[in-house]
């Protein structure tokens, strides 16, 4: 939006040529959803504590999170808002890989938002049945994998590159639009699965954002594309706005939610911002790599599947619990120790994946 107001000044004013500049977009897109997210976030806190919309704690989950019962949640919203401000001030408007991101983004918010109210504000243990909410994910994915597969114009936006090597590629065809609902529906439970603990998803989810933003502003620069030997995507670049917000409003957001945490996500941002980093993933043509820097949320999603398998099939449990972060907890890891590793390991593979850009 200010992007236009500053191409119409720059006219006359030569100082507003400047907000051309992707780095300085992406920059003040940082800093906007941060600032959105530590001046909202107070208040939103007492709303939410004064209209008694809290956490409710499993029964059989480890007795460190009985105290937690009653801490606000539904948090996620105010990423949602800041994420949605901040790139609707700074990013190009007219970028369709900028309104399919923001699209799903929130479309997935808003599956989570009425998963969280039927569970905390009309005491619904249920929340939003899981044949309904996953029916909703398929619906939401399945809808961007088409348009996005539609609207492509390259070959190279529909190929599935192969991390570690130059050359080695494979033409999806009809299939780009099965893998791409894959990524966005699996990344979004994959992030709704880690937010189990104080800070546990939403710092991954910003490294992983950060690194994805790399991935996008290279992809949609044809020089560094060529030297570096990844498809270059027209357009793509613009989505380092999109992600910039993405880590600003998740710092903010950290802020509140750190050890122990004054408010928790939900649904309503867990959801949404799996499928945003699993969209942005497609575009960039960096799902294979997504996967690993994503380790930690894959991890916890294979523990479930795993834990689920096992007990149906033998009666037996693998894990003491799962999500993976509960099976540590019960081996008598103090939460910040459980978050902090999962930290690190989410450096490393974030690292690994920037790798994938020079070793090829």
């Amino acid at each position: 939006m200010l992007v236009w107001l500053a191409d119409f000044l720059a006219q006359y004013f030569s100082i507003f040529s400047v907000f051309q500049y992707l780095t300085l977009r992406a920059i003040l897109g940082v800093l906007t959803a941060l600032l959105i997210s530590l001046l909202v976030g107070p208040v939103m806190i007492r709303k939410l504590s004064y209209y008694q919309i809290g956490q409710a704690v499993r029964d059989d989950g480890p007795e460190s999170h009985f105290s937690k019962a009653g801490t606000p949640t539904m948090g996620g919203a105010l990423i949602l808002v800041a994420i949605a401000v901040s790139t609707l001030l700074w990013a190009d408007l007219t970028n369709r890989y900028v309104l399919i991101t923001l699209g799903v983004t929130l479309l997935f918010g808003a599956i989570g938002w009425v998963d969280d109210w039927r569970k905390v504000v009309e005491r619904n243990p249920k929340g939003l049945p899981a044949r309904w909410k996953y029916f909703w994910q398929s619906v939401f994915g399945f809808g961007a994998a088409v348009v996005l597969f539609k609207t492509a114009h390259l070959p190279q936006e529909t190929t599935l590159i192969v991390p570690f090597f130059k050359d080695v590629t494979l033409a999806l065809g009809v299939g780009f639009v099965l893998l791409t609902y894959f990524v966005i529906v699996g990344g979004s439970n994959a992030v709704n699965l880690t937010d189990g603990l104080d800070g546990l998803a939403i710092m991954p989810t910003v490294m992983v954002g950060g690194a994805l933003a790399v991935f996008a502003y290279l992809s949609g620069h044809v020089k560094f594309a060529e030297y570096l030997h990844i498809p270059y995507l027209p357009g793509t670049g613009e989505l380092v706005i999109f992600l910039g917000a993405l880590v600003g409003a998740g710092l903010g957001f950290l802020w509140f939610n750190t050890y122990p945490a004054q408010v928790f996500m939900g649904d309503v941002g867990a959801l949404a911002l799996g499928a945003a980093l699993g969209v942005v993933a497609v575009i960039v043509r960096q799902e294979l790599v997504f996967f690993v820097m994503g380790g930690v949320f894959v991890m916890e999603t294979v523990s479930v599947i795993l834990q689920v398998a096992s007990y149906k099939l033998t009666g037996r449990r693998i894990f003491r619990m799962a999500p993976l972060h509960h099976h540590f907890e019960l081996k008598g890891w103090p939460e910040p120790r459980v978050i902090v590793r999962f930290w690190v390991i989410t450096v490393v593979l974030v690292l690994i994946g920037l790798a994938t850009l020079k070793i090829r």
